[in-house]
Parts: structure tokens; C-alpha cells; sequence
């Protein structure tokens, strides 16, 4: 391994590809039996236009300063199409000059209709001041200091008519008396859909000169709009349309996006309006080398295998040496603070007091992310291990490396983590470490269906009730409803009607008005189920002794991370919970010298309020078995409750589980819907295991068929949750074992009384309040669903289960794998309605 002299990043391209072959072809000697596979992606060459004919000369003049003397075909494209009133979406690869796309047509524009103003929208405050700099870039000047005031002349001199555009950042950090100045002078409003919600919208009186001329809404980053954030922005949008409309716009809205399946259906959505698409690249691209990484077995017998955090930290470290800089990117915020620790401790500092490798998530505040920003693209820090936060387009330089420690959830993702790596000319890698999880363990072991998988879908709901009803009461603070006028596809006048009810609306002339002194869209947060963040605060403090705020922590993330005795990691530092103030929203931490990290542990329990229509074909027994249905499938309306219980310590060097906690924290409640499957004793009754083993195969089946979900679903595994229970006076109680001992109580079933009588539940509900549609379309699944899993347990080679199947022995029981297998069996031949093996005759 090269020694820390080749640290150095002063690098010419040939050298630097050079250095990445070696690297790659090292890699491929050393550890050919963990690179399960490798494909490279060959470079492609541009394909180019020349400008417009239409174009303005004197933007012409600004790209040729730039070196920009022809464009992309795909950028023709969009600034033809855009200037014609189209709504677009461009989605092409990373680095592919998606920016110009939507930069040229606006400018354009703003510099013939010098009334002409414009919306940039992007997913994050980071986002929002790269852009920015990039936008004034073109225009020719430095772009605007922290305060909001103009920087000092670029190395050209500033074309007078392009200069003249304002183009400023509003979001929460904008300071108040710069507020005024930007809505009143500005020309392009770069922000974010929060701000957009919460402090333009309501406030759209202030904006008169904004929104009366209203020619183009830019939305980047489309595919992060997924979920409950794309539900509520759709809802925004809708919002957005009735002001416009007030004011006698109707802008034209351009969307960039990641390649994704649905792009266009899911600007439909977002838009409620024609758009079209355009998704072929003429940006060149260069070399790169695509590896799957599958870490080495430790323990045959349990099918154990080497933690990936640690292959992931001797990759990283392999590639930093030879003074490649290189991302890697982690599933959780808490693998970045341990990542970013062990490589910090491995690596010499440079200077003595300046680690190399720093860890980047959200929660850090946002001074310390744009230094981290800048850092890195500067060449400051050699590597930096991220959350997906640095997997949208912030420019962060060329990279040299990507490593993705753990699929990230989707295809998607995992493709525009890759690409954060190589630009259009160099070399590059993209190296994929798997976990041993189910899902990673299916994809390293298939590189056809990994290579070969469509992008995922984007699947929104933006008449989910809940989005909707918090949006309606937004909508009628900024405007009056009128009788006979929509708002999505739900009846808008009933909840119209509940709303004065409720003393919020007044109904006056055909006119629903706003009576109350609150403000609706404060309480509304986009991205989460609520807008009560936790803030951490340190104790110590700095150098004065006085306490100090460090991070911030969203609402669902706080009970598993900031519970007493939990241990935070800040910039790669541990600190220990000293106690968390729930009703304050604050978590009061000391910082310590920890070996280990906590694992919470969450208690789950489920009732079903509602099995949905019977046309919908929602509930059906499948099969019938003397008289019994042997399975019962079910899609509907469950109510979950939720509770962190206690905690596991895990070593950091060897991920060992050495200790356990107990903590009390609030439930936390809320409606969503669910897939279930209810088992009847007619699928087990002859096999020979005992009660106790047949819920340890249960709770294999469950973690399973929870982590094959995604595969279908085309979604994250965070944004479905699973438990298996069994009726207990309406709710489901779980059956799960491995509570901290204060919380160990016997599993009492009915199959300890009558056996015949014990009908387990095994629930897969949508993690959002509400639903997103989830948990129907893997009811409409259900049937691959079960086959897949079939297929991974009998392709697993462990004997009595592992992390890659079932879960490890130590925790989901000796024999686990085995009742999983056969229960798995029997349900698959039952769904396909056949009656051949593994069938026993006696179901003949």
C-alpha cells in the first residue's frame, strides 16, 4: 500500500488516472474473492449544438467567458421548449449540465422582459448557495456575501445588462433586515419548498411584484420529492397555482431530476399539468469502473460476515493513500460519525491539528457544512464520509472515488452516489459494499438484476388526509376558498365544512374565510410529521464552560438517538446523553471517551381499524384447508404505536453487542395503512416444531420479507416498518424477544393453551402517517413477495440462519431458518395455487 507521501492532490489527469487504474486493478488481485463483480461503464463522447440564433449576444459573451463556446443537445432542447411554455423534465446523468438547461431559458427571458421574474426551488439551504454561486457565475460576478450584499468584481469584467439581474438567496437564514431588499429587488428568489410554504406563500401580499410577473418556477432535484415530502409539495404547488392565478400568472415550470422511472408522471403529479420530457444526454462522460463488494465470511457455520463498516474503512483508507479523494457515503448518520472516526484515527492529520476525513450529515449547523463544502472542494480534505445529504448536486468538486457502504435504499440512489465520483473527462471508481442484509445480499450475488434494474418509481400521495387537510388550512389563509372551486381529487367542501365546524373558516357570500389568529403553515413541516426538532446541547460548552448548541435532531429520529445514556456522535466525537427534555425539545450531552456506540431498541405493537372496500378485492381467504383458510391477506387502515424500550452497546472496532439499557420515552402514535398476512394453525399443525420455534421462524419470516420489500416497492427500507403479533384485545402484541432484561417478560400466545387457537399477524405498514400507497402495492405483490423469499433462503449457504436471510442465530433462534423455510414453502405453493411439492400429501 502506498505510504502517506502520495497524500498529496496535486494532480495532473493523467496521473490521476493512472493512480485509479492501479488502484482498481489491485483491488481486483487482492480481493477477487469479495468483488463478486466488476463492469466498466465506457466514456461517452459529447454531442453538441451551437447556440440559439435567438440567444441574446451578450449571453453569448458570458458563456464564451466561461470557455462555454457550444452546448449539449439535451440543453438546446430545454431552452427551446421552456421558452415555448413547456413544462419539462430533464433527467439525465450527473454532471451533465442539467443547471444550464434551466439557467439559460430563465435568463433569456428575465433580460427581454425586464418585469420578467423567476422561482428556483431546491431541496436543501446547501443546494440552494451552490447554486447561487453558480448562477452568478454566468452573469459575471462573484455573487453576494453572507449578509446579502455584492461581492467584489470576478477575475472578467461584468456584462452590464446580465449583472444588473438580481438573483438572491430567501430561505431561514436569510436575516430579517435583508429581507425587505430582496423582495423587492429581486429578479430570480432562489429558496427552498419550505420557505416557499412557510414565508412567500402566506406572506404573497409582500411578493405583489413577485408573483404579478411570474414567467418561470424552477424545480431541481426532482427525484428527493418522493414520499411525504413530494405529498406536501404537491400540495404547495396547488397553493402556488391559486396565488399565481390571483395575480394573473401562469408561470412554466422546468424540473431537472435524477434518472428515475417515473419522472415524468411524477411532475404531472407534483404540477397537475402537462410536461414533457427530455432524457437523452449529450454530455460526454468519462470511464467508470463499477465494483460489488461482498465482505468475507467469518464464520461459515453461522453464515457470519466481516462488519462493512470495516471493509469500508480499509477501501477508504486504500484509495486515500494513493492520494485519491474520495466520498463515501453511509446509511445513517450514526455509521458516518463511526466511519469518519476509525478512517480520522488511521490517517495522519495534515497539518497536525487538520483531520483529513471529516464526517457530513444533516444536523450540523449550517456554517460548519459549508466550510466542509468548501473544504472539499478545494482540496482541503482528502476525503469526507456523507449521508445521501451530499448525494444531490452540490459542488463538491471531481472526485476520484465512491464508496457506498450498504445499498442505499434504490437503484436511483445508488446511481447518483456513484456519479459523485469522475467527471466528463477522467477515470473514475464506484465501489458498492454490501451489508448482510437480505436485500444487499440478493443484489451482489444477482449483477444481472442489479445492472440490469429499472430506476425506481417516485410515488407520492398528495390527497393523503392528513397532507391534505394540513395544506387546505394553509390555502385558506392566503386566499378565501370559493364555493365550487378544487383543491385535489378529495371532497373539498366537506373539509371545508369541517373547518367551520371547527371555528377556523367562516362562510360568508360563497366564500369560505380565515377567522383565527394562528398561522397555519408554521406548524406544518414538509418533511417530517412534525416540525419539533431536538436541539443538542453541550454541556461543556466551548472554551468559557458555557452550555452550547452542536446539531439538531428531527422529531422521529430523536427517541432512538438522543435517549439518556445513548451516545451522540458529533464530527466523529462522542458524547453521552446525560438527559433528554421531551416537553423542551432538547437533549443536555458531556462529552466522553467511548469504545462503544448505542443500537436503540423499539417496541411495536399494531390495531387494525379498517379492512378497505371489497371491490377493491382488500381481504381474501386464499385457500381453504378442512374447513380453515390457511392464509388470510389483507390491505387496510392500522393504527401503530411505537416505543423506544431500551438499548443495545455495540463495540465500534468489532460490532460487538457487550451490554444493554432500559429507558421510558413517550409512545409515539399514528394512522397509516398496512399489509397483513394472518396464519392459520392448518399451515403448521404437522410440522415438528415447538410453540417457541415457531415464533422464532415467524420473526425470520418477518425480518425477511421486511428487508425484500424494497426490492418490489422500489422504495427505502426505512419507509416500511414490520412487526408480527397476535390478537390481543384489539391490538396486536408483539412477539419479538431480545428486550433489555427490565422489559423481559414470557411471550404468553393462545398456542400455550390451544394451539389451534394461536393465528399470528405479520404486518408490513407504511412508515408515513397516513399511507403513501405502500402497503397496497405490496398486497397487489404478495405473491412475488413470498417467491423471492423462498429463493433467498434456499440460495443462502448458512445452516441455521444469518444476517443475510433470517437474522443471526443469536437472535432470531437455532432453528428459525428452518420453520421459515418450510412455513415460506407452503404459503408460495398456496399462492400459486398448487398442490405438488413441498406440499405435503396430507394437504392433498
Amino acid at each position: 500500500m502506498a505510504g502517506p507521501d502520495t497524500l498529496s492532490l496535486m494532480l495532473g489527469e493523467e496521473e490521476r488516472n493512472r493512480r485509479i487504474e492501479q488502484a482498481i486493478a489491485e483491488l481486483k488481485l487482492d480481493y477477487a474473492e469479495r468483488v463478486t463483480e466488476s463492469r466498466r461503464t465506457p466514456a461517452v463522447p459529447a454531442k453538441t449544438a451551437p447556440f440559439p440564433q435567438d440567444l441574446r449576444p451578450d449571453l453569448r459573451d458570458a458563456l464564451r467567458q466561461r470557455g462555454v463556446t457550444s452546448l449539449f443537445t439535451h440543453q438546446v432542447e430545454t431552452y427551446r421548449r421552456a421558452l415555448a411554455g413547456e413544462n419539462v423534465v430533464i433527467t439525465t446523468p450527473t454532471a451533465s449540465g442539467k443547471t444550464l438547461c434551466y439557467n439559460l431559458p430563465v435568463l433569456q427571458r428575465l433580460l427581454c422582459d425586464a418585469e420578467a421574474r423567476a422561482i428556483y426551488l431546491f431541496p436543501t439551504k446547501a443546494l440552494s448557495r451552490d447554486q447561487m454561486a453558480e448562477l452568478h457565475g454566468i452573469v459575471g460576478i462573484q455573487g453576494l456575501k453572507e449578509e446579502g450584499e455584492t461581492g467584489g468584481a470576478g477575475d472578467e469584467e461584468p456584462l452590464a445588462p446580465l449583472a444588473a439581474l438580481g438573483a438572491y438567496v430567501y430561505d431561514g437564514d436569510t436575516p430579517q433586515d435583508r429581507r425587505r431588499a430582496v423582495r423587492q429587488h429581486a429578479r430570480i428568489v432562489i429558496s427552498n419548498p419550505d420557505m416557499l410554504h412557510a414565508g412567500i406563500l402566506p406572506h404573497h401580499t409582500k411578493w405583489t411584484n413577485l408573483f404579478q410577473n411570474l414567467r418561470f418556477v424552477v424545480l431541481d432535484e426532482l427525484h428527493q420529492y418522493r414520499g411525504v415530502f413530494g405529498s406536501h409539495l404537491a400540495n404547495v404547488m396547488r397553493r402556488l397555482r391559486r396565488v399565481c392565478a390571483f395575480y394573473g400568472t401562469q408561470p412554466t415550470y422546468i424540473a431537472s431530476s435524477a434518472t428515475i422511472a417515473n419522472a415524468r408522471e411524477l411532475a404531472e403529479k407534483l404540477l397537475e399539468a402537462p410536461v414533457s420530457l427530455i432524457d437523452e444526454s449529450g454530455a460526454p462522460r468519462g470511464e467508470k469502473e463499477i465494483a460489488l463488494y461482498n465482505p468475507p465470511v467469518v464464520e461459515p457455520r453461522l453464515g457470519l460476515r466481516r462488519s462493512h463498516l470495516a471493509e469500508t474503512v480499509d477501501l477508504a483508507e486504500r484509495f486515500i493513500r494513493r492520494g485519491l479523494q474520495t466520498i463515501v457515503f453511509a446509511r445513517s448518520r450514526l455509521h458516518v460519525e463511526v466511519l469518519a472516526r476509525e478512517l480520522q484515527e488511521r490517517l495522519p492529520r495534515h497539518p497536525v491539528e487538520s483531520p483529513l476525513v471529516r464526517p457530513y450529515r444533516g444536523g450540523y449547523l449550517p456554517k460548519e457544512r459549508r466550510a466542509l463544502e468548501t473544504a472539499l472542494k478545494n482540496g482541503e480534505l482528502r476525503a469526507i464520509v456523507s449521508t445521501n445529504a451530499l448525494e444531490l448536486g452540490i459542488d463538491i468538486g471531481s472526485l476520484d472515488v465512491a464508496i457506498i457502504s450498504g445499498f442505499p435504499g434504490t437503484i436511483a440512489s445508488f446511481w447518483q452516489q456513484a456519479g459523485r465520483a469522475g467527471r466528463r473527462s477522467t477515470t473514475s471508481a464506484a465501489i458498492l459494499v454490501a451489508t448482510s442484509s437480505p436485500l444487499d445480499q440478493f443484489l451482489v450475488r444477482h449483477p444481472d438484476y442489479f445492472f440490469g434494474a429499472s430506476p425506481e418509481q417516485a410515488l407520492i400521495h398528495p390527497d393523503n388526509l392528513l397532507i391534505l387537510y394540513a395544506h387546505v388550512r394553509c390555502a385558506a389563509f392566503e386566499l378565501p376558498f370559493q364555493s365550487g372551486e378544487s383543491f385535489g381529487a378529495e371532497d373539498l367542501e366537506g373539509i371545508l365544512a369541517f373547518l367551520e365546524e371547527q371555528g377556523v373558516l367562516h362562510f360568508k357570500n360563497g366564500k369560505w374565510f380565515w377567522t383565527e389568529d394562528s398561522y397555519p403553515a408554521d406548524h406544518v413541516s414538509l418533511r417530517t410529521v412534525t416540525s419539533d426538532n431536538f436541539v443538542v446541547v453541550d454541556q461543556a460548552g466551548g472554551g468559557d464552560g458555557k452550555p452550547q448548541i452542536i446539531g439538531e435532531v428531527d422529531f422521529s429520529s430523536a427517541p432512538t438517538t438522543l435517549h439518556e445514556k445513548a451516545i451522540y456522535l458529533h464530527g466523529g466525537v462522542e458524547y453521552q446523553v446525560e438527559s433528554l427534555d421531551w416537553v423542551g425539545r432538547k437533549a443536555y450531552v458531556r462529552r466522553v471517551r467511548s469504545d462503544y456506540f448505542t443500537d436503540a431498541i423499539t417496541y411495536t405493537k399494531v390495531k387494525i381499524l379498517d379492512v378497505f372496500a371489497e371491490e377493491r378485492s382488500i381481504r381474501r381467504a386464499l385457500v381453504e384447508h378442512r374447513g380453515q383458510a390457511a392464509v388470510t391477506m389483507a390491505h387496510g387502515e392500522v393504527h401503530v404505536v411505537s416505543q423506544v424500550v431500551g438499548f443495545k452497546k455495540i463495540k465500534f472496532n468489532t460490532m460487538e453487542n457487550v451490554g444493554a439499557g432500559d429507558v421510558t420515552l413517550p409512545e409515539n402514535e399514528k394512522h397509516t395503512t398496512a399489509f397483513w398476512l394472518t396464519l392459520e394453525s392448518s399451515l403448521w399443525e404437522d410440522l415438528p416444531f415447538g410453540r417457541a420455534e415457531l415464533i422464532d421462524g415467524l420473526l425470520g419470516m418477518a425480518t425477511l420479507l421486511h428487508t425484500l420489500a424494497p426490492l418490489i416497492l422500489l422504495c427505502d427500507a426505512l419507509d416500511i416498518g414490520v412487526t408480527v403479533g397476535e390478537d390481543a384485545e384489539g391490538w396486536c402484541e408483539p412477539l419479538g424477544r431480545g428486550l433489555p432484561s427490565a422489559r423481559l417478560r414470557p411471550v404468553q400466545t393462545s398456542a400455550d393453551a390451544d394451539p389451534a387457537a394461536f393465528r399470528p399477524t405479520l404486518f408490513l405498514y407504511d412508515s408515513f402517517p397516513g399511507g403513501m400507497g405502500l402497503a397496497e402495492t405490496l398486497y397487489v405483490q404478495h405473491q412475488r413477495l413470498v417467491r423471492d423469499a423462498v429463493a433467498r433462503l434456499q440460495e443462502c449457504e448458512c445452516e441455521h440462519g444469518c444476517p443475510s436471510c433470517v437474522g443471526p442465530i443469536n437472535w432470531s433462534g437455532a432453528r428459525s431458518k428452518a420453520v421459515a423455510t418450510r412455513l415460506l414453502e407452503r404459503l408460495a405453493a398456496i399462492l400459486a395455487g398448487r398442490h405438488d411439492e413441498p406440499v405435503p400429501s396430507s394437504w392433498r
